[in-house]
């Protein structure tokens, strides 16, 4: 069956025909790093690290680029209030860019722990100047951006020379809200946004580059468009991210690429957001759970899985019981497959009625009903004394697939349902799953540094094609 996506910006589900033949190209928003990973920036990441691996699996080269925006107003207000006199946090005195870098490792941290691949790329906006002048000086020479009015520096695209601004998310220009990314008096038109910002006194003086048009520093928007094109070509495969950016980020990104005479994306796939018992989470309304608090209550298999469970463009509702739901169903297709270790083969298959789930736009609650379903008859085979070969090579291929087998434990002989063994589980795997991550990333030194911490706390790790399992040194 050939793989269906929905498309975003055609409202309709296509078949997908890569660009280079054998090959899927893929651009996915990363983080602005001002502060820890909220929920929604793991959803985004796990949803295509599914897609990724889906398509290898299905035997394509797959080249993935997730940016790092390392330079941001908010980034830099950050910076600022901790050089104020009565700053009570953390981190007094940092500068900008260690404050990002700094957020860059949380992000990294996350996405190892619940065993998100690295993507192939993963280029940081500051890195990528050269090629964001390039960009715009296209865009002016075509007639599609300017220099501010106002002598300010600000370089902005001019929306109106554009007609096909809008054509993402099916907006007229008239209805659109104003940019609020610099002040309109420099302006064409309220609704124009910027590429470069200019310089301004009261920021760092590392914050800004200079450039044909007057020192600055990129916007936001451009970045993007930039690093896609740098890492992935002119026309690619898949650009996505969450539902939240379609606009302005990613309306403008496809506006300034196509303006500047870029195929740019075949697809836009944007994945739901996570709420919280219906509401959208609220800081200020104390309805919210991060990354980091999920943890602390459930192993990575069990976050992977539940932040993994829905179907990628739905809303993924978050309630107090819902870790618990999913450490249920995935402990249980966990201990079939400990208890049936040697009957698995790195090379089984995956059932073709899951296949076909996950060729129709990566319809991963469909697919997981398969999963149980397999393991149900896995377990009532065995409580009959037959061979349950069949359904453990089949479940094992499709946790292999989802990304789940890395983070199971059957280092123990099966799954410890005591609460000692889950609280040390899940520091171990976060461990396991950060080495993982190194190895992958061919950084031995710090793959053997996480190795060596492990067994210098009686932890044995062995590593197999099933993954790397864990025991405690007698």
């Amino acid at each position: 069956m050939t793989m269906r996506f929905y498309d975003s910006a055609t409202s309709e589900i296509r078949d997908f025909v890569p660009v280079h033949p054998g090959e899927a190209r893929i651009y996915y928003c990363g983080a602005t790093v001002q502060g820890e990973p909220h929920v929604g920036h793991i959803r985004s990441a796990l949803v295509f690290d599914q897609l990724a691996r889906w398509m290898r699996y299905r035997g394509l080269k797959v080249t993935t680029v997730r940016n790092v925006t390392d330079i941001d107003d908010k980034i830099l207000a950050k910076s600022a209030d901790s050089f104020s006199p009565d700053f009570s946090g953390e981190y007094p005195r940092e500068p900008w860019w260690a404050l990002a870098y700094r957020f860059e490792k949380v992000f990294a941290r996350a996405y190892a722990a619940l065993g998100i691949d690295p993507p192939t790329y993963e280029p940081r906006a500051t890195g990528h100047i050269p090629e964001m002048f390039e960009l715009i000086q296209r865009l002016i020479d075509r007639g599609h951006a300017y220099p501010a009015l106002d002598d300010s520096g600000d370089v902005y695209f001019d929306v109106r020379s554009w007609e096909r601004y809008g054509a993402l998310t099916r907006q007229s220009i008239d209805d659109m809200q104003d940019a609020p990314d610099a002040d309109p008096r420099g302006k064409r038109d309220p609704r124009d946004f910027a590429l470069w910002k200019g310089a301004k006194a009261d920021e760092p003086a590392s914050a800004s580059w200079e450039s044909p048009w007057g020192r600055g520093r990129p916007g936001w928007h451009l970045e993007c468009s930039a690093m896609a094109g740098k890492y992935l070509g002119s026309h690619f495969d898949i650009h996505g991210g969450g539902l939240d950016l379609r606009f302005p980020h990613h309306e403008n990104e496809l506006a300034q690429s196509t303006a500047a005479g870029d195929s740019f994306a075949n697809f836009w796939m944007h994945n739901g957001m996570v709420t919280f018992e219906g509401e959208k989470m609220s800081k200020s309304i104390g309805n919210t759970i991060s990354p980091s608090q999920m943890l602390e209550q459930a192993r990575p298999l069990v976050v992977r899985y539940y932040l993994g469970s829905a179907h990628y463009r739905s809303v993924l509702d978050y309630r107090p019981s819902s870790l618990d739901e999913a450490r249920v169903a995935i402990e249980r297709v966990e201990s079939f497959l400990a208890s049936h270790l040697d009957s698995i083969s790195e090379d089984a298959r995956v059932p073709e009625d899951f296949a076909a789930a996950m060729d129709d736009d990566m319809n991963i609650p469909r697919a997981l009903a398969v999963l149980h379903e397999y393991t149900r008859a896995g377990n009532a085979a065995a409580a009959a004394g037959e061979s349950a070969a069949e359904q453990a090579n089949a479940v094992y291929a499709m946790v292999k697939v989802l990304g789940l087998a890395q983070l199971m434990s059957f280092g123990t002989g099966g799954v410890d349902s005591s609460v000692e063994h889950q609280a040390l589980d899940s520091l171990i795997q976060a461990v396991l799953a950060e080495r993982a991550a190194a190895r992958e990333a061919k950084d031995w030194a710090t793959a053997d540094r996480m190795r060596d911490f492990l067994a210098a706390a009686g932890i044995s790790v062995k590593d197999g094609a099933s993954g790397s399992s864990w025991s405690v040194e007698s």
